[in-house]
């Protein structure tokens, strides 16, 4: 699918300049896959609108925000411990593998009520460690341990609140961001709007 496809409008819909640096990396290939997991039937969004500081693009805002180059974060209302969101876990190479994550559920789920680059990613870590260690195991901890690692990019997925957000490290620094925002139309719209954060791009692999 073309991140950047031209395709008829709503008259409703956003209108704004797309940020085709962030639909041409994992991230946003990884963010359309979980849609089609968790969002079957909704529109998929056809790119991100831009969004910079200062000159947020129509229908940005709260509960997110733009933080400069960390980009975007969300102000969550509440956190709550034992909730368990789904979750699907994708590799992407043979040699040094690398991690992708989608997880759907509440917010609350992630335990802070400001969620960033580094709350997300830390979550979404943990959760790949528990999906990947056998408690009856040993010999798997070792295996859990590199692969939360290897987490590289992750999308979180919040249906009923209408909200998305997705974080990727850079492979080489470490560096954390979240690159995208998500709004989620509900059951009447069956839509997705993500918009991309401006700023110097992450590098990754191909």
């Amino acid at each position: 699918m073309d991140g950047d496809a031209e395709r008829p409008r709503d008259p409703g819909e956003p209108r704004g300049e797309f940020a085709p640096d962030v639909t041409g990396r994992p991230i946003w290939r990884l963010l359309l896959r979980g849609l089609g997991v968790y969002l079957p039937g909704w529109e998929m969004p056809a790119g991100a609108l831009r969004v910079r500081d200062g000159a947020p693009a129509a229908g940005f805002g709260p509960p997110a925000y733009l933080n400069g180059d960390a980009g975007f974060g969300v102000q969550v209302p509440g956190r709550r411990r034992g909730l368990e969101p789904d979750r699907e876990i994708y590799v992407r190479g043979r040699e040094d593998p690398s991690f992708g994550i989608v997880v759907a559920g509440p917010s609350a789920a992630i335990g802070s009520r400001v969620v960033d680059a580094a709350v997300l990613m830390r979550f979404a870590r943990r959760l790949t460690f528990e999906e990947l260690v056998d408690t009856g195991d040993a010999d798997s901890v070792p295996y859990a341990v590199r692969g939360a690692r290897a987490v590289e990019n992750a999308v979180f997925l919040d249906r009923a609140a209408g909200i998305g957000l997705c974080v990727e490290a850079d492979p080489r620094t470490g560096a954390l961001r979240c690159p995208l925002y998500v709004r989620i139309g509900g059951p009447a719209e069956r839509s997705v709007r993500a918009y991309g954060a401006v700023a110097q791009p992450v590098r990754s692999h191909s």
